[in-house]
């Protein structure tokens, strides 16, 4: 069965000590194994040296079923690549996660693997948006965390723009849902932006900072 050797390789490193703090942290109920991210990309690189595209998308499906936090993280990590010649595979599998999310940090990784497919292919975004109506909250998170990438190009063309727009949209969707979770991530999407556009990133907080609560507003003009 493909994926045993790579989980007992993850298995191999395991910390229970480690894994204690990380279940009593992240407190999703799964197997955790302790191990470091950097211990967990040493081994996503060998891997993704020695499979092609279908082997990564296989091992990467097999690795997120095991439901072990660490193989989750690695799952997403085989998966983040900038290019890849056919990727439809790939984003298929990273938005078959989505609904699945449950914590943060599983989430984040799954979304910069999904960032890198929606910046190759933009016209993602429309099945993101529909993201924002999901009833797991991670889901309606996940929709402006794919689109991180957005915020961070220092010289954006006008389709970029217009993609930065279009998701300070969904800011405004999500602003009055008061989670954590949610508002942070709004938070996050306006920071990010603020060191590139500063000037879109205060117009946004002029018009709808008042609907973020207090700490979310303060995070996102941190940079201003």
């Amino acid at each position: 069965m493909i994926g045993v050797p790579e989980l007992a390789a993850l298995s191999a490193l395991a910390d229970p000590a480690r894994a204690e703090g990380s279940a009593a942290y992240h407190k999703a109920p799964r197997p955790y194994l302790g191990l470091m991210v950097p211990q967990i990309e040493a081994l996503v690189a060998d891997w993704r040296a020695r499979l092609d595209v279908p082997g990564r998308v296989a091992l990467a499906d097999a690795l997120w079923a095991s439901d072990i936090h660490e193989a989750r993280i690695a799952a997403a990590k085989l998966l983040t690549q900038a290019r890849i010649a056919d990727d439809e595979a790939v984003w298929a599998l990273i938005a078959s996660w989505v609904p699945q999310f449950d914590a943060w940090a599983i989430a984040d990784h799954a979304a910069a693997a999904g960032g890198r497919r929606l910046m190759a292919h933009p016209e993602r975004l429309d099945a993101v948006e529909a993201w924002l109506a999901h009833p797991n909250i991670w889901a309606r998170r996940a929709a402006l965390t794919f689109a991180l990438p957005w915020t961070r190009l220092p010289h954006p063309k006008p389709a970029d723009e217009a993609v930065r727009a279009r998701v300070l949209g969904w800011a405004v969707r999500l602003a009055p849902d008061r989670d954590w979770f949610i508002q942070k991530a709004i938070a996050w999407w306006l920071r990010d932006l603020s060191k590139h556009d500063a000037a879109l990133a205060r117009d946004w907080l002029a018009q709808h900072g008042a609907t973020l609560k207090p700490f979310a507003q303060k995070e996102a003009a941190r940079y201003l």
